[in-house]
């Protein structure tokens, strides 16, 4: 697993005390943004100085992310609804005054405990492809205008699509989840094609297994000593994103 995309490319602003390449004034979105690799996300691109909205179902949790992470901008919504896509792209742009970098991050392993296909319910195998499949999209399509008006201004504009190897290989159990990540997948990479001439990038990335939530609900045997970082998986994903944008000067926002 890892990071299956490379892209050519500098990196626009010089890199902080600790490696990291600088953001600021990047306006980033992220989805599932409270906990596993969506908090560590949150969390990474505001220490480069980047300006984040991140959207989760909590509303709760979403408030006291918004709190704790200084800077941030909490939007309460669930992607998988296709009401709640219209009030969710209203308040990424209006927060952040436009958007550079979408990262679809919100996922859904449809049946828990994991399933084979023969014993999936329909509900839950419709709640993978809400989540994985049409959330992204839906946002993705709402949120374009945005995205090319950053690409036209030179600021670039970058969406990311974070996909699994159970997209690539048939795992016994991850039926609904992985046909839903193969679908994205696929998306991705037709829609890289398309938008290229608007200036938007869409990556598919896999961060590989992470200690989160979902990998727990998914294999709670698992020893998380053995899982990768959600930090350590957010940081490799930044840098990737940053790689994708051009080189330019973020430093007037």
């Amino acid at each position: 697993m890892g990071l299956p995309y490379k892209t050519g490319g500098r990196v626009s602003s010089p890199a902080d005390a600790s490696g990291r390449a600088g953001a600021p004034g990047l306006r980033v979105a992220i989805t599932g943004g409270t906990s596993g690799l969506g908090l560590a996300l949150v969390c990474e691109f505001r220490a480069r100085g980047a300006e984040v909205a991140f959207v989760a179902r909590d509303g709760e949790r979403v408030a006291q992310l918004a709190r704790d992470v200084v800077g941030t901008h909490g939007i309460a919504g669930d992607i998988a609804k296709k009401e709640a896509i219209h009030p969710i792209t209203l308040q990424v742009v209006g927060r952040l005054g436009g958007l550079d970098v979408l990262v679809n991050n919100a996922s859904s392993l449809g049946p828990t405990p994991l399933a084979l296909l023969a014993d999936t319910e329909c509900e839950a195998l419709e709640l993978a492809l809400a989540t994985n499949l049409l959330g992204p999209f839906r946002l993705t399509k709402a949120l374009l205008g945005a995205l090319a008006a950053s690409a036209r201004q030179g600021r670039g504009a970058v969406v990311v699509n974070v996909t699994s190897d159970a997209a690539i290989t048939a795992y016994k159990g991850w039926g609904a989840y992985g046909a839903s990540k193969a679908a994205l997948l696929h998306l991705s990479r037709i829609w890289n094609d398309e938008l290229a001439d608007e200036g938007v990038r869409v990556l598919s990335i896999d961060p590989g297994d992470m200690d989160t939530p979902l990998h727990a609900l998914a294999v709670p045997d698992t020893d998380p000593a053995t899982l990768k970082r959600p930090t350590t998986a957010a940081r490799e994903l930044a840098d990737a994103i940053m790689t994708a944008l051009p080189a330019c000067e973020r430093d007037a926002g």
